[in-house]
């Protein structure tokens, strides 16, 4: 009886959608990464707003509020999202959340003082 009620717990958590987590989005081309992102990125002296701009090859320019500045270009590697900037390399993921496109990018190095960054789409 408890291996039927585990094997129906597991059935019913595997088939139930998540609320209120965001769903990666697969991308085949970085052109859909192209247009105007803005959101926060992990400093030095804490998080700070920043804004991007993607051009439909992947290539981008970011900067903070603060006056940072980082180029460099979105590239799909094995179909993993990843990147190359001025400042770092690392991984992305494009998800959707709540009727927002949201772009994750995570250096690769824990040791660089950048960390993560997460942008939103620019309607």
């Amino acid at each position: 009886m408890r291996m039927h009620l585990a094997l129906l717990f597991a059935a019913v958590i595997a088939v139930s959608p998540l609320v209120g987590v965001a769903g990666e989005k697969q991308i085949v081309d970085v052109k859909e990464l192209a247009g105007s992102w803005r959101g926060w990125v992990t400093a030095e002296a804490g998080q700070e707003r920043a804004t991007m701009n993607v051009q439909a090859d992947g290539s981008y320019k970011a900067s903070t509020t603060r006056g940072s500045t980082a180029e460099g270009k979105f590239y799909l590697q094995d179909g993993k999202l990843r990147y190359r900037s001025s400042r770092t390399t690392g991984t992305a993921k494009l998800s959707e959340d709540q009727g927002k496109t949201i772009l994750t990018v995570m250096p690769e190095d824990p040791n660089y003082r950048t960390g993560r960054a997460e942008y939103e789409r620019v309607k």
